[in-house]
């Protein structure tokens, strides 16, 4: 075995690139083998080692420990020698979404094969810290950990590590065994011998790297997926011989695009498939689908993934620039469209935009880019040169230009800039020229380069803004990484500005008698202001860069203690300004604003009051909401890629035959590559902070208790989640809910829930979690969830309280689960519908509210009838000098028997009754019982109330009043079977529209009849045919606020605390499974003291507007909290949780037990519509 000494200084001759890489090159000259996927080859012993940083910028110095490299078996091994050390390894590969890396291996500090140590990832990779002695010696792999923990090795031979310097870091590729070290946390890559089996044929073609330039963006040839380059001396270009197009089960976009590529060689006609099905019937028809897939087959295409081919049919590059303005008029008429393009449309229009070529007048002139022609010709360089020159770039691009064309082009100007002086500075000269040119065709140019070019088209003012940032950016690449946070936030206020500008003059959209001139000058302004956004990704990362080195999390955390936000100022403005980009990219423009107007408000303000504890507790639970709003957001771009991308990605792919790692990560490509990744961990960052000041570990407990089981992540909590595997007591980590589910509807072995969102305490998903006694904790801690993720598969223990929550391994085997509540026994738990009597009355007859009772009406009117009576008594009544007044709307109730006589009188009754009769032996495989609960609940759907009965509805209201028809069955509202959420209420229908106030009845009484209704029962053990549905009929109210009230602290079950979760506009946000937090509001029936535990953050508000068509449906509208009373006023807060404790604490004393109410605030009157016993 040789060891060579690494170290000296970096040759000149080398450039920087703006990747992190090493470059290893022989003392006097080295090989680069294409066959060996860019390993180096040494013909001396000596190497030198140069590292480099991500922009570009040489290191001052290398850091003063040896590197010894040792060759064994065709391997490099990387070694540094000292005291016990710290090390990373870092693995360049991405995974699917819910899975992560790991390593394991034969030493103890990998896992002794038997654990696997879990990995982070990072911007620039997956991460693990490693700990270990000098000399220590692992053999080890790669593995990739599935949600449900099973394990993917890497392919090939173990992995061998000598244990290297500390701070280094050793950097690899997935299945690829080379090792490289690099010092003082500078990113590295390896270029080593390869093993022999990995040699090919020596006649295989030299490829040469190419650097960046000096602001930063990448070459060409960094991305570049594709096969290596070839130089040739004669043409040897080769049309394509087989490849894979496996049309089976395609249709639509996908299957045009397949069979069209079949038949396309070259770039050109690869762009008119593109062309063609953007334009017409079939790709307008599915807009969407097209736009997608032809986003992925051109982003492959670029890369080299997809291969162009010479296939006859010769055309100069000006061919593929007509091509190209015709697809750029489509996407920009799509785009500009306000009426019918979609958000998610305009998401995918700007990732096709960087594949398409240019289309300026110089392009698509009858002969363009000619200079290659005259270089070619040259008498200053040698004839092998020339012919290379001829036959592997210029005859190739006249005839059939391709993306390769430009890697061809970058490798030759590597090649001949390696060693200054070896070739004349002329020709030197016309080759950059000429790389400068083919980048601007490949709309390939630097984002400096990019901008100077639109200096003609700019006005004064518009070259101001664009100099401004140009300045600012000049000074950030002359430090490199070295720039402080006021240098990168002064270029993000500069490149957002200018940004805002460039998007200002592309409002007004493309005229159809616009000249060619203009449309390129177009294109170019629409490519700038996308690469804007591109660097803007760069700057943000580099933000956080700076923020982790000046202490991070910990260091706001700290400042806060001294009662100062000054040091909040710029991370703060960091996320308004990741905002305003995605809002200028069309995302979410509203969200957008009303986020940046909290944050604006939240950080003008500061810490109110004197800073005292309370003070600085509401300023961190305040910007918590905002900031968690913010993240969701984040979220929702994320998920919007992962529902567009992987499915089509896959069906594209596999039937092209592209890689299989290329087509499985392709959405988490996309989402790491985007300003939304960089915002998500700013967020991350300051919510960090945040819970070191609320001393919070980003736990929420709905059902406290333990529970053991073995850790499962699913994506819902829907049946068919869990794997077969999964036997015996299961926890359940969820990555979203939606608030219709049953608790246990994945599996009646789930002993508790881990959710990874907020969920108010009150919702119906909650409720459910409660009566059913499974323990419910929630999670928004994204460190936490990573740390639960490496459990999944083994046996756990969930432990929650109002404590805190506790997850181990230890004593899961043997624990046994319980709730806090399962011995608890009342009167009401025995309660069942078999006891409650049903009398139903005949068609036509309408109760008044007042006169309701449980037999005819259901829990619900009855309840309802009560409140309306209590409601009188209510304004003589106080609780600790607080009056308990309250109003509830007027109402009529439909009773039961009324649907059954629409039944009757349609002639349906034997119909329904067969149907019925069904759903009691359904199964629910293979979709039985789905399709007999569909047709009963179209059948109840067509029935209409009689005339008798509308009449009568008619004396209780006006014809033009809003109303509300809610459910009122005889399964629900009861002691023992809430039915929280099972069944509909229907808002905004009136009288002066009977046909759609029918339908609204009706579809009420159908949903007696959902999948999820007819299971509930089923699991209660109540005969189908025993369920009976009334509708109450309400007047509809404009609530400025909705409440749920708890009259015993559900959590702790403390009788004296009441415990209220509040929304803005209409209850459905808090009833349905909305993505966000309430208002909570805890207060103490004895001592009216008022707690305000958590601010609100649900994105929208629903709104019953009082124009227009009554039709049964409600509108949202984006919610500013910084102009919400309850977020502002802290005082009004105690005031409302007084009075709410006040009504809640008098209702509980009239029902004679502890109450779930619900009930809104108009103005300044309370109302409260529904009171039932609190599971």
């Amino acid at each position: 075995m040789a060891l060579h000494s690494l170290s000296g200084a970096m040759p000149m001759a080398l450039r920087p690139i703006s990747d992190t890489r090493v470059c290893i090159a022989a003392q006097s000259r080295f090989v680069w083998n294409p066959a060996l996927r860019g390993r180096v080859s040494s013909q001396k012993s000596g190497l030198v080692v140069a590292l480099w940083h991500r922009q570009g910028m040489w290191r001052n110095q290398l850091r003063s420990c040896q590197l010894q490299c040792a060759t064994r078996k065709g391997k490099m091994i990387v070694r540094c020698h000292g005291g016990k050390v710290k090390f990373r390894l870092r693995l360049d590969h991405q995974v699917e979404f819910g899975e992560h890396h790991a390593v394991i291996g034969s030493a103890d500090f990998m896992g002794s094969w038997k654990n696997h140590v879990s990995m982070t990832w990072t911007e620039s990779g997956w991460v693990a810290d490693i700990e270990a002695s000098p000399g220590d010696r692992a053999e080890f792999k790669y593995v990739i950990v599935a949600g449900d923990g099973r394990l993917t090795w890497e392919e090939g031979p173990n992995r061998v590590l000598d244990v290297p310097s500390g701070g280094s870091e050793i950097v690899s590729q997935w299945e690829n065994p080379d090792l490289v070290v690099t010092t003082n946390g500078a990113a590295a890559e390896a270029h080593v011998e390869a093993p022999v089996h990995e040699k090919k044929d020596k006649k295989e073609k030299a490829k040469e790297t190419v650097t960046a330039s000096s602001d930063g963006d990448m070459s060409f040839s960094q991305g570049w997926q594709g096969k290596n380059v070839a130089f040739m001396k004669a043409n040897e270009h080769t049309s394509r011989q087989g490849g894979k197009w496996e049309t089976a089960g395609l249709e639509g976009a996908a299957l045009r695009i397949v069979e069209g590529d079949k038949k396309s060689g070259n770039w050109w006609r690869k762009l008119e498939v593109v062309r063609d099905l953007l334009t017409d019937d079939l790709g307008k028809a599915d807009r969407l689908d097209a736009l997608v897939y032809s986003s992925t087959y051109l982003k492959w295409i670029s890369t080299g993934q997809i291969q162009c081919f010479e296939d006859g049919g010769h055309y100069r590059p000006n061919k593929h620039a007509e091509i190209s303005r015709m697809i750029f008029r489509e996407l920009e008429s799509i785009y500009s469209d306000k009426t019918t393009t979609t958000t998610e449309e305009r998401v995918v229009i700007r990732k096709i935009h960087p594949c398409l070529p240019s289309f300026k007048a110089e392009f698509t002139a009858a002969v363009p880019l000619t200079r290659i022609r005259d270089i070619a010709h040259r008498n200053d360089i040698p004839h092998d040169l020339k012919q290379e020159i001829k036959h592997t770039i210029q005859n190739k691009l006249h005839r059939n230009a391709g993306p390769e064309d430009l890697v061809a082009t970058e490798a030759l100007l590597a090649r001949v800039t390696k060693t200054p002086g070896e070739y004349s500075a002329a020709f030197v000269e016309q080759l950059k020229i000429f790389h400068g040119e083919l980048k601007d065709f490949f709309n390939a140019s630097s984002l400096t380069e990019r901008l100077d070019g639109l200096r003609p088209s700019l006005d004064e003012q518009q070259i101001s803004v664009m100099d401004n940032f140009m300045e600012k950016k000049k000074k950030l690449d002359e430090v490199g990484d070295g720039g402080n946070s006021d240098m990168l936030v002064g270029a993000m206020h500069a490149l957002t500005g200018l940004r805002a500008v460039l998007l200002k003059g592309l409002e007004s959209g493309l005229r159809n008698d616009a000249s060619d001139d203009a449309i390129a000058m177009r294109q170019k302004w629409r490519l700038s202001e996308i690469g804007l956004e591109d660097y803007f990704f760069v700057l943000l990362s580099r933000f956080l860069n700076a923020m982790d080195s000046s202490g991070g999390a910990k260091s706001l955390s700290e400042e806060i203690q001294s009662k100062s936000t000054s040091k909040w100022k710029q991370p703060l403005g960091g996320v308004v300004l990741g905002i305003r980009q995605l809002g200028l990219s069309g995302w979410q423009q509203a969200e957008c604003l009303a986020i940046e107007n909290e944050l604006m408000t939240w950080e003008k303000d500061g810490i109110c009051g004197k800073g005292s504890e309370e003070d600085i507790r509401m300023w961190g639970l305040r910007l918590k909401a905002t900031l968690d709003r913010t993240h969701r957001m984040a979220e929702t771009y994320s998920d919007l890629l992962l529902k567009l991308y992987p499915k089509r990605a896959q069906n594209l792919g596999n039937a092209l035959g592209i890689p299989e790692n290329s087509v499985r990560t392709y959405a988490e490509a996309e989402i790491r590559a985007s300003v939304v990744f960089q915002l998500s961990k700013l967020c991350t960052l300051l919510l960090k902070a945040i819970r070191f000041v609320l001393h919070t570990e980003g736990w929420d407990v709905l059902m406290p208790g333990i529970a053991c089981g073995k850790l499962f992540e699913v994506q819902k909590i829907v049946p068919g989640s869990l794997p077969s595997s999964a036997e015996g007591p299961v926890i359940l980590l969820v990555k979203q809910a939606d608030g219709d589910e049953e608790v246990r509807a994945a599996g009646p072995n789930v002993a508790g829930v881990i959710l990874q969102q907020e969920l108010p305490h009150l919702s119906h998903l909650g409720v459910r979690a409660r009566q059913e006694k499974v323990v419910f904790v929630t999670c928004d801690d994204d460190d936490k969830i990573k740390e639960m993720r490496s459990l999944l598969g083994k046996s756990i223990k969930l432990e929650s309280s109002s404590v805190g929550v506790r997850v181990s391994t230890q004593g899961a085997e043997q624990g046994a689960s319980s709730t806090a509540r399962e011995t608890e026994k009342g009167a009401h738990d025995e309660a069942s519908v078999s006891e409650s009597k049903v009398v139903k009355s005949s068609s036509g007859v309408i109760l008044d509210l007042k006169d309701a009772d449980l037999a005819t009406a259901g829990a619900k009117s009855s309840a309802c009838g009560k409140l309306a009576t209590l409601a009188e008594l209510s304004a003589e009544e106080q609780n600790n000098g607080v009056s308990c007044k309250f109003l509830v709307p007027p109402g009529l109730v439909i009773p039961f028997g009324s649907m059954e006589g629409a039944l009757e009188s349609s002639g349906s009754m034997d119909t329904f009754h067969d149907l019925l009769e069904q759903t009691e032996t359904a199964q629910v495989e293979e979709g039985e019982l789905d399709g007999i609960c569909n047709q009963l609940r179209e059948l109840v759907s067509s029935q209409r109330l009689p005339k008798s009965a509308m009449s009568k509805i008619a004396e209780g209201f006006s014809s033009d009043a809003r109303l509300i028809v809610r459910s009122s069955a005889n399964v629900e509202d009861l002691a023992g079977m809430s039915g929280a959420g099972l069944y509909d209420s229907i808002p905004n229908v009136k009288l002066s529209e009977p046909e759609n106030f029918c339908k609204a009845v009706a579809g009420v009484w159908a949903s007696l009849y959902t999948r999820r209704a007819v299971l509930s029962r089923r699991v209660a053990k109540v005969p189908q045919k025993a369920a009976s549905m009334a509708v109450l009929v309400q007047e509809l109210l404009a609530p400025d606020l909705s409440f749920v009230l708890h009259t015993v602290d559900p959590i702790d079950r403390n009788a004296q605390i009441v415990q209220g979760e509040l929304a803005a506009g209409l209850g459905e946000t808090l009833a349905s499974g909305t993505r966000g937090t309430p208002w909570r509001l805890s207060a103490n029936k004895v001592d009216g003291s008022v707690k305000l535990v958590a601010f609100a953050n649900f994105s929208e508000e629903f709104v019953a507007g009082r124009d227009g068509v009554a039709d049964g449906k409600v509108s949202k509208r984006v919610v500013d909290y910084s102009t919400k009373k309850l977020s502002v006023d802290l005082e009004y807060s105690v005031t409302l949780g007084q009075r709410l404790a006040a009504i809640g604490t008098f209702l509980e004393k009239s029902f004679g037990c502890p109450q779930d109410i619900e009930g809104c605030a108009v103005g300044e009157e309370i109302y409260i519509v529904q009171a039932r016993p609190q599971p």
